[in-house]
């Protein structure tokens, strides 16, 4: 699975139990160049009690109602594997217990997300751990402490850990770039990741700058679409302009650009300037700095050497706006 330059598309519920959608969002992702497409793998019955409270956004149901009705089943999440590898993307999926990570590990799943909420629920890790897959690690509700006992689980697989502020939407100043580096620094030998829960491209972008080699980014056909994830998603014209931008971002990261001017011989000779004469001058006369300008083409003695002609003596006489050249001077 691909981890370095890695963009999980994250579709979450966005399909709200519709495998359709499903399929599509896949469709969807690798369209807009994303390398990976993120699930997540909810099984109510192992997952949560009828009485854990609902987040708001569920209204007209229970949490535990809209499990069970947005649930695949293996049969489903074996094709949605199947449909993601023919689209030439990764299958990716964020269990909510061990039922779900043996459900999943029963389908071509290409690597696990640990979901914010779970970074703690260490049977949990545990489990994943022994799949040997690639995991992206979330710390939105983490301490450094809670943090550093799931890395000592997951250490012994390819692991991103992924900077996170579990806010929807992230505003910018709750973003938390610097975490990226603290990261780095903490968890040296690791992979830095970032999941990305503001409104617009420059989080990523800074966070790719401070080295993050893996971006998350929730996908949505509709920010209008019901559930948590899709206000905080973004549409596919969106998304595709984001992948753009985060290709770039790598791309400049990675190629380093030596201070020489090699590559501007031409326009150096098109936007710099030539000493020239400024008025005509006699063979034999001697140069004082009234006698010089400063004009394009950059093709003649360099305006940086104008010291050099001064006191030079002419050998043959030279007309007004001549670009002066080593061969105009006696030797």
């Amino acid at each position: 699975m691909k981890i370095v330059e890695a963009i999980l598309a994250e579709v979450g519920s966005v399909h709200d139990g519709s495998f359709g959608n499903a399929c599509n969002l896949i469709e969807l992702a690798s369209r807009c160049g994303a390398s990976a497409v993120k699930f997540q793998t909810h099984i109510a019955e192992h997952e949560t009690l009828s009485c854990a409270p609902s987040p708001y956004y569920f209204k007209d149901e229970s949490r535990v109602d809209y499990f069970n009705r947005t649930a695949f089943s293996l049969k489903q999440w074996k094709a949605l594997a199947n449909f993601c590898h023919k689209r030439s993307v990764d299958f990716v999926s964020s269990p909510f217990s061990i039922e779900a990570v043996d459900l999943l590990e029963q389908t071509a799943i290409d690597g696990y997300k640990v979901a914010s909420g779970e970074v703690n629920n260490l049977p949990l890790l545990e489990r994943i751990a022994e799949t040997r897959k690639p995991v992206f690690l979330s710390s939105g509700m983490s301490s450094w402490a809670e943090l550093d006992k799931a890395v000592h689980i997951l250490k012994d697989r390819p692991l991103v850990i992924m900077q996170c502020s579990s806010r929807y939407p992230c505003l910018p100043a709750k973003v938390g770039i610097n975490i990226v580096d603290a990261m780095k620094r903490r968890y040296d030998g690791h992979s830095i990741g970032f999941s990305d829960h503001t409104l617009n491209n420059a989080a990523a972008v800074l966070a790719i700058g401070a080295g993050a080699i893996a971006i998350e980014k929730h996908i949505t056909f509709s920010t209008w679409m019901y559930g948590s994830d899709a206000k905080f998603g973004y549409e596919p014209d969106k998304f595709m302009a984001y992948v753009r931008d985060l290709k770039d971002a790598w791309t400049i990261m990675s190629h380093r650009v030596q201070k020489t001017t090699e590559d501007y011989e031409e326009m150096k000779e098109t936007f710099e300037k030539s000493i020239v004469t400024k008025r005509n001058l006699d063979e034999g006369h001697v140069l004082t700095m009234n006698d010089l300008a400063f004009k394009k083409p950059g093709t003649g003695i360099k305006a940086d050497q104008y010291v050099s002609v001064l006191g030079g003596k002419l050998n043959e006489s030279l007309p007004c706006d001549h670009i002066l050249k080593l061969e105009d001077f006696c030797e």
